[in-house]
């Protein structure tokens, strides 16, 4: 499952630079330990979380391939920042 969030940043005054931060969050591999009561260490092998629902829906949190919830995989965050400036005078003489 990948999800993206944007956040926008801009300047106090007259901005001529904006910038913005892309986050971009995958759920991988379940890290979930099955014999954990025994005392042993067993996880099942999900490789990425798959919501077996619709977003908004109880079974969005929960994973199609192992049952698991999404808590149990592993969380990958991947931050993008954008940033794009805009001179003061933006009409050029020729």
């Amino acid at each position: 499952m990948k999800k993206r969030q944007v956040v926008l940043k801009s300047g106090r005054s007259s901005s001529t630079t904006s910038a913005s931060v892309i986050r971009n969050v995958r759920y991988r591999e379940c890290q979930k330990n099955h014999a954990a009561n025994i005392g042993g260490y067993a996880v099942d092998g999900c490789r990425e979380f798959m919501a077996s629902g619709g977003e908004g829906t109880t079974g969005a949190l929960t994973c199609a391939a192992c049952g698991c919830h999404r808590n149990f995989h592993r969380r990958e965050v991947e931050t993008e920042v954008v940033c794009e400036y805009t001179p003061p005078n933006s009409s050029y003489a020729q």
